[in-house]
């Protein structure tokens, strides 16, 4: 965790096939996915980012950009944990981590009720807190069981067991055997977990810099220091939203686009912490019920611009790094662009390193 002083931050990017990458989109196959990450490499990102977004497993681009890397850092982030059970991602992450030199980092998410039930057809058995403390819980000692085969560490919880790995599916242990597990998190239980028993932290785009100094850092901090640990040692993970463009009328059309996602998020209940922290709770409430008649349009026109500017890093791009650093060189350690922020002109590419370059 920071001081409070600006600092360098490692800079990671997202790499979803079917975004774009370059002047066309990208539906990778195993070449493009190769050639991409070994241009996120070349460009000199510290870390590439594998989600679910656009429908596609967030393990596998992973493994091809093991094979076609050296130095990035893996990450998924995040992967849905409950719909997947912990053994079966115990079993990619190890392979992962094996195949990329001890690269690989666990980045894992709970979703909300309705996408569990209804998109992924898996139960809600509790509440998502107590069930991913558990989850984590279980993963750690899969991983410890294989590491150790002759000495297992066995878990038996309300929602997760693992009391049963025999030789024949247990693999051989690893150089690096200790795979860093970070969590998704908005509110406080999820920033305490990630502080008490994880590697770091994944805060989602919504999280402002104002309530992650007042609400999510606090709380990992009290879950470190609960568990004995260092706070200094957590990881602080963000993918905060950037509004940039080369001149007046690209910022202007960003601008807009960026004030229908925060309407969106707005009116999503589970983000409801982050504005009441900057007192915009009845907004939200007005936003939400506007919302579920499907009023879009008029619900971004209610966005102020200072309730904008709160969600976003907004700057010319030549001005956006140092503008980056300002605002979150206080607050993450890692700071992830969306998929399409290397541009496709060999000038925007110069101009990417120079943002890294200000960042790092």
């Amino acid at each position: 965790m920071s001081d409070g002083s600006t600092q360098a931050m490692r800079v990671g990017i997202a790499m979803i096939e079917g975004y774009r990458f370059t002047l066309e989109p990208v539906f990778l196959g195993f070449d493009g996915l190769a050639a991409t990450a070994r241009k996120l490499e070349g460009l000199g990102f510290d870390g590439i980012i594998s989600s679910e977004t656009a429908g596609h497993d967030p393990f596998f681009p992973l493994l091809i950009a093991a094979e076609h890397t050296e130095r990035v850092q893996l990450t998924t982030g995040v992967a849905v944990s409950f719909p997947r059970s912990p053994m079966s991602v115990a079993q990619m992450a190890w392979d992962l981590q094996r195949l990329s030199g001890g690269r690989f980092a666990l980045g894992l998410g709970t979703q909300v009720k309705g996408h569990n039930e209804r998109r992924y057809g898996t139960p809600w058995t509790g509440p998502p807190g107590p069930r991913m403390r558990e989850y984590i819980q279980c993963l750690q000692a899969i991983f410890r069981t294989f590491q150790n085969r002759d000495e297992p560490s066995y878990f038996e919880g309300e929602h997760y067991r693992f009391t049963l790995l025999p030789p024949v599916f247990s693999p051989e242990p690893i150089e690096h055997p200790q795979i860093p597990i970070y969590t998704a998190a908005v509110n406080p239980y999820m920033s305490r977990l990630a502080g008490e028993i994880c590697q770091g932290v994944f805060a989602h785009p919504v999280c402002t810099a104002r309530y992650m100094r007042e609400v999510m850092l606090p709380s990992v901090e009290a879950g470190a220091k609960r568990a004995g640990r260092d706070p200094s040692e957590i990881e602080i993970i963000g993918a905060p939203i950037i509004v940039t463009g080369r001149n007046t009328a690209e910022l202007r059309k960003e601008r807009e686009l960026l004030k229908r996602r925060v309407a969106f998020y707005a009116s999503t209940r589970s983000y409801a912490r982050v504005f009441e922290v900057h007192g915009w709770e009845e907004l939200g409430s007005r936003l939400h019920h506007l919302s579920l008649d499907n009023r879009w349009d008029e619900m971004a026109k209610l966005i102020p611009d200072e309730m904008a500017d709160e969600f976003a890093t907004i700057a010319p791009i030549d001005e956006i790094g140092p503008r980056l650093r300002e605002r979150w060189g206080s607050i993450l350690t890692t700071l992830n662009f969306p998929t399409d922020f290397p541009l496709a002109t060999s000038d925007d590419e110069k101009r990417t390193q120079e943002i890294l370059q200000a960042l790092q």
